[in-house]
């Protein structure tokens, strides 16, 4: 706290609900009143450095500490896959002593003296007696405690009847794909009370999403899947959430009995007011871009007038934003229907209808088995079927000679399905139990990354690698790693970076492919590697074109700055103002504001609205993706086997004599 705007803040008293501070000045002035949340940051901001993250700050009860979660675990775990090390799981609670001369809860304790609340008249001759607090900002820092729990994910830290909640959050992948079986639930983020009295941290309810406290810290308001449920706050929750009455002291809460009256049309003026204004505050430029903002607004209000459904609003909003012309300004309606029951199971085959009249099956997808999305259900084991067998029919229902398979395998995604089958070898039918998948993307997408590859070995004579990057985010970047380290050994690497849907690894990825091998690791009996490992051995070629978007901007970009090798293709997309997506409308639709602009060596601001031109210009033209053909690939192979021929790839030395 800044002394020079607040005075000698020695006497502080908390407000009965706890909810606020009042002080008084060494002088005439009266007395003044701060909310203890804002009082709370700027503690916190005066006692903890800059090194570590540190948030969620509450004031304990008893106004002797403040409490706050702190990123300031430093212990590494090594990384399955590559050579690298995570800090995983690194928060902690900590409690902070606010006066110097206020022990530790956690150190030795005076015996046989009477305490500070005793001296003070405080108990339960006194229950109503405001605790008064004093800050001594000299030597703070230093009476940062951790709490003894162990180090993970935590946030939403608060205080309550003599003791301090938080929400605890188990460590998964951001893919999600590391569960049991790919429909077993994620684990669950668990409510966790520590005793300040009792010094024991105990699990007060699991599965819950959000919660609050009461003014008195004695009761929680827990949310968990839509419902709510009122519980003490110094006990385990009993029961469920589907229960009226779940124990004693807890109770849940009847939400079917909330009506709401809407305007829509009152609504809409207010989403789209408060849509202007969050874009005025956050865009990423003061002046809008040179954009007149409240004159876009003033000549797009009519309209708003004229709005007869969600949809249309929706739409306004999309025009309204897009004068500012600058990318991921979205606008995205929440919610929307869906019937899982209803689903298209599907085979993860190509099928078609043979001369004879019979569906058969003319590819079975292969499986990637590092990839629970991309299950082939022909593929599984027990169903032994083969390209150019028939499908005859399906729970025993015959196939339509004109539709085929497709109609009886509606709403079967998930479910077992019977399969007649006839093997193309002759033979009699055969009968097969296949679970169809709801979506055959995963499937499909590994099946083209593994042709693309083979083409590369192919037409290279199995000199150059291949590797595909599809966005910058964590599915992007889990398929680079599953080929990494098989494709980066050959002697130089195609990056294909087409189709990127963008995200914020671009640096990560561009990490990887700067790696220049200096040195070699030559052990006996084995393969030498390479010192940096991963490292590419000799040129490496990009790929990119007008969908490589966002972060697939940035990283066309950056491997031309690095020069790390030449970009083929087309130009990209041309959108490198980011968002956070961090507010939505009273009817929960998410609105964007272009707010993290991106300046790159050689480009200056000019990324965004034009894109990375390539080094080297392929046009993908319609008569190529009917045929089959990829002239772009074809010339990233032909240059980086250039570059061969001028500059042969690094090679381990040979042993000395």
């Amino acid at each position: 706290m800044d002394r020079s705007e607040h005075g000698d803040a020695s006497g502080l008293v908390f407000s009965p609900d706890s909810s606020w501070l009042a002080w008084s000045h060494p002088g005439p002035e009266p007395l003044s009143q701060l909310r203890l949340a804002h009082l709370a940051d700027m503690t916190v901001a005066e006692a903890t450095p800059l090194r570590f993250r540190d948030f969620a700050p509450a004031f304990t009860g008893d106004g002797k500490h403040l409490a706050f979660l702190s990123e300031r675990a430093f212990d590494p775990v090594y990384d399955a896959h590559v050579f690298d090390l995570a800090f995983i799981g690194a928060c902690r609670p900590h409690l902070l002593t606010l006066a110097a001369t206020t022990p530790s809860p956690f150190g030795p304790q005076l015996h046989g003296r009477p305490t500070e609340k005793e001296k003070s008249g405080e108990g339960e001759d006194n229950p109503t007696a405001l605790p008064v607090t004093r800050i001594d900002l000299d030597g703070l820092a230093d009476r940062i405690e951790p709490l003894p729990v162990e180090a993970g994910g935590y946030s939403s830290l608060r205080a309550a009847k003599d003791g301090l909640l938080w929400l605890r959050h188990p460590v998964t992948g951001v893919l999600g794909t590391s569960a049991a079986t790919p429909a077993a639930r994620r684990p669950e983020t668990v409510l966790e009370r520590y005793d300040l009295e009792k010094l024991r941290c105990e699990e007060l309810a699991s599965d819950i999403s959000r919660f609050a406290v009461s003014g008195d810290g004695k009761r929680l308001v827990l949310h968990s899947h839509g419902k709510l449920r009122v519980v003490p706050s110094d006990s385990r929750a009993p029961g469920g959430f589907d229960d009226d009455h779940d124990g004693e002291g807890a109770i849940a809460v009847d939400l079917s009995r909330i009506r709401r009256t809407i305007d829509p049309a009152a609504e809409w003026r207010q989403m789209y007011a408060e849509a202007g204004r969050i874009m005025r505050d956050n865009f990423w430029h003061p002046d809008m871009g040179g954009i007149d903002w409240d004159g876009v607004l003033d000549r797009y209000r009519p309209v708003l007038e004229r709005v007869a459904t969600h949809d249309d609003l929706i739409d306004l909003l999309w025009e309204v934003q897009g004068e500012l012309g600058t990318s991921h300004a979205y606008v995205t309606p929440s919610g929307g229907w869906r019937d899982d029951s209803a689903r298209q199971g599907l085979l993860g085959a190509d099928i078609s209808r043979a001369d004879d009249g019979r569906w058969r099956i003319d590819r079975i997808l292969p499986s990637e088995t590092s990839d629970p999305a991309a299950r082939a259900p022909l593929a599984a084991p027990g169903v032994a079927v083969r390209a150019g067998d028939a499908i005859l029919a399906a729970d025993g229902h015959p196939v339509d000679r004109v539709t085929g398979p497709g109609p009886l395998l509606t709403g079967s995604a998930g479910h077992p399905v019977e399969l007649t089958v006839l093997p193309a070898d002759g033979g009699d039918p055969r009968h097969v139990v296949v679970v169809p998948i709801a979506d055959e993307e995963a499937l499909r997408y590994h099946a083209w990354v593994a042709d693309r590859r083979a083409y590369v070995h192919e037409h290279s004579g199995a000199r150059l690698g291949y590797i595909h990057v599809p966005d910058m985010a964590g599915p992007g970047w889990a398929q680079i790693h599953r080929d990494l380290r098989t494709e980066v050994v050959r002697e130089g690497l195609v990056v294909d970076i087409r189709e990127n849907r963008g995200g914020h690894t671009s640096q990560l990825v561009v990490e990887k492919l700067a790696r220049r091998i200096v040195g070699w690791d030559v052990p006996r009996g084995k393969q030498p590697s390479s010192y940096p490992g991963d490292a590419p051995r000799g040129p490496v070629v990009a790929v990119a074109n007008e969908f490589s978007g966002s972060d697939g901007d940035i990283v066309n970009a950056a491997i031309k700055a690095l020069g790390i090798g030449p970009v083929v293709g087309v130009r990209t997309w041309g959108g490198v103002v980011g968002i956070d997506s961090r507010y939505r409308l009273v009817d929960g639709t998410l609105v964007t504001q272009p707010k993290y602009a991106f300046w790159m060596e050689g480009y200056g601001w000019g990324v965004e609205n034009h894109g990375v031109d390539p080094d080297v210009e392929v046009v993908m033209a319609p008569q190529d993706h009917a045929a089959g053909r990829d002239p772009q690939l074809d010339e990233a192979i032909r240059i980086a086997l250039e570059s061969l021929a001028r500059t042969p790839a690094r090679t381990a030395p040979a042993l000395p004599e």
